[in-house]
């Protein structure tokens, strides 16, 4: 079992940055490779960013995300944090950590755990 906590999301105006973190226990974190993911209201939660259990490599799915949120990891501390530039009131939404296991020689996926979220909320 893998207990993931976010924290780091608030009320910022457009244009404002965040860094939202998810420190995980449980078990050793480097057999996970970590997301981020978002959900809007209304809308299906979409994936925003993956890291390999390493950190050495990183995911988006869009190079709008991937030029202004930056996925990184604290191996040692077993924190994975999202820094976030240039918020739009678009990317308003509750934010959720995952953590998996990766199968069949993918760098990421499936997700086996998730964090209860941390609400982002970008005004305009």
């Amino acid at each position: 079992q893998v207990e993931l906590v976010e924290s780091g999301g608030g009320l910022v105006q457009a244009g404002d940055s965040l860094n939202l973190s998810c420190a995980a226990a449980g078990r050793t974190f480097t057999e996970f490779a970590m997301g981020w993911f978002r959900q809007a209201p209304g809308k299906e939660r979409e994936f925003v960013a993956a890291i390999s259990r390493s950190g050495g490599s990183a995911y988006y799915p869009d190079s709008t995300i991937m030029s202004r949120f930056t996925i990184s990891r604290d191996n040692a501390k077993n924190i994975v944090y999202l820094q976030m530039n240039s918020l739009e009131p678009e990317d308003t939404a509750v934010y959720y950590c995952a953590a998996g296991r990766p199968t069949n020689g993918k760098a990421y996926g499936p997700w086996d755990y998730w964090g209860q979220g941390t609400q982002v909320t970008v005004s305009a």
